[in-house]
């Protein structure tokens, strides 16, 4: 045996078009593009969603929604993980500065306290929005709620 006898496994090898190579191949001329037409030249490719010349699907759906510029996005913190910051750090004063420097809010997120939770320490809170249920539990626990 020798490298002149050496073939690929059968059947893991498929025959390769050969395309191109002159009219007796069966494949010259055009070399299976057809004749004319976008697709028969070289550096033809087609945008997605291209649908031959009719209106495409994307066009022809009517918008939906409403999207305002005006929104304005909160970071929401519930008062659980408050008391579980007061309980493990000790923090009885949390303003912006403290959230961010405890992983919980960005550099410029927008911070609204929520009411989910149980508030039994009392606490000083600065933040930018609260809700009706927070403001309440934080009066009830004796801490403060101030709006910054």
């Amino acid at each position: 045996m020798d490298l002149t006898n050496l073939k690929p496994a059968e059947g893991s090898v498929k025959a390769r078009k050969r395309i191109g190579r002159g009219q007796g191949s069966g494949r010259g001329g055009t070399s299976t593009r057809g004749h004319k037409g976008a697709k028969s030249r070289s550096g033809y490719s087609q945008k997605i969603g291209f649908e031959g010349g009719q209106m495409p699907l994307y066009r022809r759906l009517p918008k939906g929604g409403f999207k305002n510029i005006n929104r304005v996005e909160y970071l929401a913190l519930n008062l659980d993980v408050l008391q579980n910051l007061h309980d493990s750090k000790g923090i009885s004063t949390f303003e912006p500065e403290i959230f961010k420097a405890n992983g919980l809010a960005g550099k410029n997120d927008l911070v609204k306290i929520l009411g989910r939770g149980k508030l039994t320490a009392k606490i000083e809170v600065k933040a930018n929005a609260f809700s009706a249920a927070a403001i309440k539990a934080i009066e009830d626990a004796g801490g403060v709620a101030t709006k910054i």
